[in-house]
């Protein structure tokens, strides 16, 4: 073994965003690749004798060819049998050792070490320097475990180690990590043992220092602990930062806590309102957005200069197959400035998934399918077929050439322009220009909605 040992992390994703050698990274869907945060803390925690590469399949092809010592590869389980594909080939064709983690393997571990010859099960901090310490001393295990951990003195990742052009916000870090809620959809919460975990403000605050204008939390909720998002918040205003963060309903409910948030430069917040019907709410635990008006949520924020990115479900077993027309009245009259639209997906170490596994629903263990996109489980009140077409129907009517010019327009008098031309405006633009050419808008004709089907 040399004295600089090479590490190359891999970040699979799906076939139609794959950048090839003939095709590179488009440019028109930038705004929706993440800014590889993860990948980072995995490479601030090598001993200080690794030199790690990282290779974000969105931005630049897999490299077989590297003269990398052990290749890591971290994953969701959508990309997992496209990861498993490239754990084998090297293994079996340039003969290189491979560790595998991420959510998948960490919830899949006796699936994924087929592929791998260790598997990092949970957060890397504590695992990578034992892994490499127990490959360099060719003693590596087959697993290695890791209890959430203290964020207290978290390294500062080294940013320079991705192509910062590539992304639409490069500069993006977390203050918090997990969430203690128990929705049963949530990958997120169980990955983290349910715990909310949070670091000094201080070293939050010193690493902002060292970083753009524009920044992304990515918290999987920034104001789960609302005293020490409060202290946050107001640390930063004289930073003079815009930032965009994930956060839970209670932004609104908190009036000095909005205040903050908005006083601290926060212009955008992708929430989970999930689903319409309090039915849904209560079967998936999501309790605190039970009870809450929307309508008078969102307009509070917006009130604040903070557009709003509203995540919703469908395929919940309260839905019936007017929830799509329901959703995008309402997506439209709350004037919602961007609309993640999902199908409720049972994803591996959830309790959906044990659910509706023990009920027998889930027909289709395709992980490639598993992408929040596709059907995989039988509905209660309607088809899959349904399901999935009303899907698209929602996607290509809320990401209309029409409604996201009219969005557009709105996000250029509610922001400053800078704040807009950083996200909401590029964001619509990204997801009109997929939808469009993945088949969304011609597959959403498959779907008449029910009141419109009974005129």
């Amino acid at each position: 073994m040399r004295d600089k040992l090479k590490f190359l992390l891999i970040v699979p994703t799906v076939p139609d965003l794959r950048a090839t050698h003939e095709r590179p990274p488009n440019r028109k869907t930038r705004a929706l690749r993440f800014s590889m945060l993860p990948s980072l803390y995995v490479a601030a925690a090598m001993p200080p004798y690794v030199e790690t590469r990282i290779i974000d399949e969105d931005v630049e092809p897999v490299d077989f060819d590297t003269d990398a010592d052990l290749i890591g590869l971290s994953f969701m389980t959508f990309c997992a049998p496209w990861a498993y594909e490239i754990a084998d080939r090297f293994r079996k064709e340039k003969g290189k050792p491979v560790i595998l983690g991420g959510y998948h393997a960490t919830f899949m571990p006796e699936e994924a070490i087929q592929h791998a010859d260790s598997i990092c099960i949970g957060e890397a901090e504590n695992n990578v320097p034992r892994m490499i310490e127990d490959f360099v001393a060719g003693k590596l295990k087959p697993f290695y475990k890791s209890e959430p951990i203290d964020l207290k003195g978290l390294p500062i990742p080294n940013r320079s180690l991705i192509r910062q052009s590539a992304y639409l916000v490069p500069d993006s870090l977390q203050a918090s990590r997990g969430c203690c809620f128990r929705c049963t959809f949530c990958s997120v919460a169980a990955f983290s043992n349910y715990r909310y975990r949070i670091r000094p403000v201080d070293e939050v605050i010193e690493e902002l220092k060292q970083l753009g204008r524009h920044v992304a939390f990515m918290d999987d909720n920034l104001i789960g602990d609302s005293s020490f998002a409060k202290e946050l918040f107001a640390k930063m205003i004289p930073l003079k930062k815009r930032w965009a963060t994930q956060a839970s309903i209670g932004l609104a409910n908190d009036d000095e806590l909005l205040r903050l948030a908005a006083a601290a430069g926060c212009r955008m917040a992708f929430i989970g309102f999930e689903s319409l019907s309090q039915e849904n709410l209560k079967l998936t635990r999501k309790h605190i957005n039970r009870g809450v008006d929307y309508r008078r949520a969102i307009e509070k924020i917006h009130r604040a200069g903070i557009a709003v990115i509203a995540a919703v479900m469908f395929g919940l077993d309260g839905d019936t197959p007017d929830v799509f027309e329901q959703t995008l009245d309402f997506a439209y009259q709350a004037r919602i400035d961007l609309l993640t639209a999902a199908i409720l997906t049972p994803l591996p170490g959830t309790q959906l998934f044990a659910e509706l596994d023990a009920e027998g629903r889930i027909f289709d263990r395709d992980w490639r399918k598993y992408d929040f996109a596709h059907v995989v489980f039988q509905p209660k009140q309607m088809s899959p077929e349904t399901l999935q077409n009303g899907l698209h129907w929602v996607q290509s009517r809320f990401y209309s050439r029409s409604s996201v010019a009219l969005r557009i327009w709105r996000a250029l008098r509610l922001q400053e322009p800078g704040a807009a031309l950083a996200g909401i405006i590029p964001l619509n633009l990204s997801y009109h220009h997929r939808f469009k050419s993945t088949g969304v808008f011609e597959a959403g004709t498959g779907f008449v909605p029910p009141r419109k089907n009974s005129i």
